[in-house]
């Protein structure tokens, strides 16, 4: 995973994976009469390539009907309610790097659906991940996620910041490069409640994964060697103190206990926030001028370091996957197959999200060549690649998070001590684990 996007750059070696039984020729193929129930992530960031859809109809002749469309923790928890019901009779389904080892059972093989050039297009490491026990039960979409650092530039471009904040701090005013730089300058930006200096989502895996970045960057672990939570350490005091530290600052909404995804991309847009880590799928929102207020103004770099030196780089990438129970897996194979395909890709592309075809990915370079916003975006995002990092590969690491994001959602609220909320989360991660006889 840390090396996905600069193995894309360096033109690595494509994975061999089992061939398919559809030929490259074949696809989309013929499935009159046909309809593939399907089960989709929603949001700002995922609605355009469902445009697409119709096309495939039309092409295909079968017909395409959606039951489901919600952020991805919603949705993660109708899945695993279908699967405890046994209404799996679907056909595709979203699916995530992070989310996947809970599904095993549900989604089927697509090697043995789609053809193997097909498979060998994407990026090697990501087709790794994508295959769990042997199984590939996913194809990547163009929805490679690491977190770089959006900013407005003007704030740094303002005579009369960079004078107060050098005289207040001691040194000069320039897009942050630590988390402790954050921190400061998320402070001397903030005048609520009108203008926030950062923010960050507070519930769900959103907040337990920014707490695991940060824990990282912090040189800490969330799991050690053994498999065992350790999230409870000095390193993770000082990870979780810096949410508490900016919320009892007020230097982040008061809300962004209950922010997710889509609340961060409106509010950075809105021009009421300085500083923005978040995922490359907003870098085209952020700057178009029909959306943003910030259009035009928007910087990129590369996340900030934590005190170990290390930067945050919690990453992973979403996909569409087949269930096993699918009455027609052929017809939902080509579905997956268009959604991830080389137009599809391009599409999702285009708007910031980083793709998981190499091909794809050296046209968006391309692209990027007489836009200096486009080339800032791909520049960040392709040094934050050479840092990135994916969750502790445990099935139960949606669950850990389920059970630990409240004892993190007191502490920033002042209800518990960091130290208190981490002894009770490691205390029930543990817990899981040990049901789960990981431990």
């Amino acid at each position: 995973m840390n090396r996905l996007l600069s193995g894309v750059c360096a033109g690595a070696l494509m994975l061999a994976s089992g061939a398919g039984t559809a030929l490259a020729s074949d696809l989309p193929g013929k499935f009159d009469g046909v309809t593939v129930d399907v089960k989709l992530i929603g949001g700002q960031q995922y609605e355009k390539l469902y445009e697409r859809i119709p096309e495939w109809e039309k092409a295909t002749g079968a017909k395409v009907n959606i039951l489901t469309k919600k952020n991805g923790f919603d949705i993660d928890k109708e899945l695993k309610s279908d699967i405890a019901s046994g209404s799996t009779n679907w056909c595709v389904g979203w699916n995530h790097s992070s989310f996947a080892p809970q599904y095993t059972g549900l989604y089927t093989d697509l090697s043995k659906l789609l053809p193997k050039s097909e498979i060998d297009a994407f990026v090697p490491s990501t087709i790794k991940a994508a295959t769990i026990d042997g199984k590939l039960e996913m194809l990547p979409r163009a929805q490679f996620d690491v977190s770089a650092l959006y900013y407005q530039k003007s704030l740094y471009e303002n005579a009369d910041n960079k004078t107060k904040f050098k005289a207040k701090y001691g040194y000069d005013l320039v897009p942050p490069d630590t988390w402790k730089e954050v921190t400061d300058q998320a402070e001397f930006f903030a005048n609520p409640p009108n203008f926030y200096g950062t923010q960050f989502a507070g519930k769900e895996e959103a907040i337990n994964g920014r707490f695991y970045e940060m824990v990282v960057a912090e040189g800490g672990e969330y799991l050690d060697k053994d498999g065992k939570p350790v999230f409870n350490s000095e390193a993770g005091i000082r990870a979780l103190d810096w949410f508490v530290n900016l919320y009892k600052a007020k230097a982040v909404p008061a809300g962004t206990t209950n922010y997710l995804w889509d609340d961060l991309g409106q509010g950075f847009a809105s021009g009421t926030v300085a500083i923005n880590l978040d995922w490359p799928g907003w870098a085209g929102f952020f700057n178009d001028p029909k959306s943003s207020k910030v259009a035009g103004n928007v910087g990129v770099k590369v996340a900030p370091k934590g005190s170990a030196g290390v930067r945050t780089g919690w990453s992973g990438f979403h996909g569409f996957s087949v269930t096993e129970n699918c009455p027609n897996k052929e017809a939902a194979a080509s579905l997956v197959w268009w959604l991830t395909n080389e137009d599809s890709q391009k599409l999702e592309a285009t708007a910031g999200p980083l793709p998981t075809r190499t091909a794809v990915w050296d046209w968006d370079l391309q692209q990027a060549a007489n836009d200096p916003y486009k080339k800032e975006v791909l520049s960040a995002f392709q040094e934050e690649a050479k840092h990135a990092f994916a969750v502790p590969q445990t099935p139960e690491w949606i669950e850990i998070s389920n059970a630990v994001y409240p004892e993190l959602q007191a502490a920033i609220l002042g209800d518990k001590t960091s130290k208190q909320a981490l002894d009770e989360a490691a205390d029930k991660a543990t817990q899981i684990l040990q049901d789960a006889g990981k431990l």
